[in-house]
């Protein structure tokens, strides 16, 4: 009996025949073997779609046949640009802009090795040779010259394992008097103070959990297994403690950010408990939501990053951060993304719109609309490559860099797409009509950096800088109460200003908790960049 013709994979070029002759009505009989074959992939593609657990790769395997999907796309794709109406130019156009972008070489690889100097927490410790000294003649007796010391050590960095949390027991030897029963303890050893939580152990809390997202439940469970136990109540306790330390820091930033040049704002999602219960009893015409605001101001060529988690949106607590700001300085350029929660408004500010957040709207449905979302990409990509060689450049010079290469780029694109509308090349209420409208809509705002020195190209600054709350949430879940997310924002703040400004955040944290008295009295001999520095391994103590 003969086998089914069992389906492996598809030709487009067979099927193409097979519709040609169909249409002539010149059917042979290896023909109808052909439809059976088709027929039946059909169905066990269908079978295959309703199972819901088909994966990608197995479906391509299936259409395309084993080891032929690359191909397959490739001719796809060749199908698409000979059919398409865009002439040849663009895509050349398109190959040439990318091949100029600086982004598009091939980074070399590193060998993976950190240098000595990227460990600066490291205790230092100085060997000397036993046995020579410089000025000493050379051990090798056919030799007659002397040693002398290179200055450039041998360096071997040898690391250790221990708990986050660390301990340590002071047994105090206690004597009585048998006559009049006083108690005589014996004291601690020099430079250790009675308090049983040091500055060193609050830090190290404080940035376990804020600073790298670790929950308090694991670190609880790690420190148990160092046999170093630490409750999460206790954990918290302390992390509040460095918070209240922190607080005349938190709000003398606050009145610095707001002086700022330029401020990047935006909100991402966040979870308070207590709120949540109030949602309980609130009607659906009341204001539900929760956010964490990230600001990122940057004053006199220092970021400063802060962070707020409340019911009120980035527009509004920008708004109020300008409260604090001198009436004397020139109008302040706020970067953000054109949602509308962004842009309150209580202030004049000098508006200028992400054109990540603008391309990333063609990234989307590029696989849709492969050569117009290209083009834009390209563009976009050819403007930023121009920024990328301002960086060294005053803001007037680079002003008048993108004057002079982008201005171009970007006319050249608005004009086309004006062109697809009138022409009626894209359907408005299509996906890439709403991209286009959307470019039409922000222009104003997107191409700031070509009219105001200093505007920035995008808003991925504050976009980094709320990675940090975003990996809180995903690992803590959420806060308890306001109180818990105000604690939560002081530590993030000074620790994402301490990285950005590239301060050891542990190291700055023990200094200001060991130093509370002094820092409350003068808080601006203690920011990150200023404060009194100490060497590392005393002041852990």
């Amino acid at each position: 009996m003969k086998k089914p013709d069992v389906p492996t994979s598809t030709d487009p070029n067979e099927i193409a025949s097979l519709i040609a002759r169909l249409e002539r009505g010149q059917l042979s009989e290896s023909d109808s073997l052909l439809i059976t074959r088709l027929l039946r992939l059909l169905l066990q593609l269908l079978a295959l779609l309703q199972l819901k657990n088909a994966s990608i790769k197995r479906l391509k395997r299936l259409l395309f046949g084993p080891g032929s999907p690359a191909g397959s796309e490739a001719a796809d794709n060749s199908q698409l640009q000979k059919s398409d109406e865009q002439p040849q130019t663009s895509s050349s156009k398109i190959d040439s802009l990318r091949s100029s972008h600086p982004d598009s070489h091939p980074k070399p690889r590193g060998h993976g090795r950190r240098s000595a100097s990227d460990f600066t927490g490291a205790k230092v410790v100085y060997c000397l040779s036993p046995l020579l000294k410089p000025g000493q003649q050379c051990p090798d007796t056919a030799c007659s010259g002397h040693l002398y010391d290179t200055d450039s050590p041998s360096i071997l960095i040898r690391l250790t394992g221990q708990p986050l949390v660390s301990a340590t027991r002071y047994d105090q030897q206690v004597l009585r008097c048998s006559a009049c029963q006083m108690r005589y303890t014996a004291p601690l050893p020099e430079g250790v103070p009675p308090e049983k939580y040091s500055p060193s152990s609050d830090a190290t809390i404080a940035l376990a959990h804020y600073g790298s997202g670790m929950p308090f439940y694991r670190l609880a469970r790690l420190q148990r297994d160092f046999g170093v136990p630490l409750s999460e109540s206790v954990q918290f306790e302390r992390c509040e403690r460095v918070a209240d330390c922190l607080l005349p820091l938190f709000l003398y930033l606050r009145k610095l950010a707001a002086q700022g040049e330029v401020l990047y704002s935006d909100d991402t999602r966040v979870r308070i408990l207590t709120l949540m219960k109030e949602n309980e009893q609130k009607s659906e015409s009341e204001r539900r939501g929760m956010h964490t605001t990230g600001i990122v101001s940057e004053v006199s060529g220092r970021p400063i990053t802060l962070y707020a988690s409340s019911r009120r949106h980035a527009g509004e607590n920008l708004d109020e951060l300008l409260k604090a700001r001198s009436p004397g300085l020139s109008l302040p350029i706020q970067m953000g993304d054109a949602a509308a929660s962004n842009w309150s408004g209580a202030f004049e500010t000098i508006i200028s719109k992400c054109l990540s957040h603008a391309r990333r709207q063609f990234k989307d449905i590029e696989v849709s609309f492969p050569l117009e979302c290209r083009r834009v990409i390209s563009a976009l990509g050819e403007v930023y490559g121009f920024d990328a060689q301002t960086r060294e450049m005053s803001p007037q010079q680079r002003l008048v860099f993108h004057h002079q290469h982008s201005a171009g780029v970007m006319k050249e694109m608005r004009e086309w797409i004006d062109k697809e509308f009138e022409e009626r090349r894209v359907e408005p209420n299509s996906s890439l009509g709403k991209a286009f409208q959307y470019l039409i809509n922000h222009w104003e705002g997107l191409t700031a950096f070509l009219r105001v020195e200093g505007a920035p190209l995008d808003n991925n600054r504050v976009e980094r800088a709320l990675k940090l709350a975003v990996l809180h949430r995903k690992n803590a879940l959420f806060y308890k109460t306001e109180h818990g997310a105000a604690v939560g924002d002081i530590i993030m703040s000074i620790v994402e200003t301490c990285r950005r400004n590239g301060i050891n955040a542990w190291d700055y944290l023990v200094t200001v908790v060991k130093n509370e008295g002094e820092v409350r009295r003068r808080p601006a001999d203690y920011l990150p960049w200023s404060y009194p520095r100490e060497d590392i391994h005393q002041r852990a103590a």
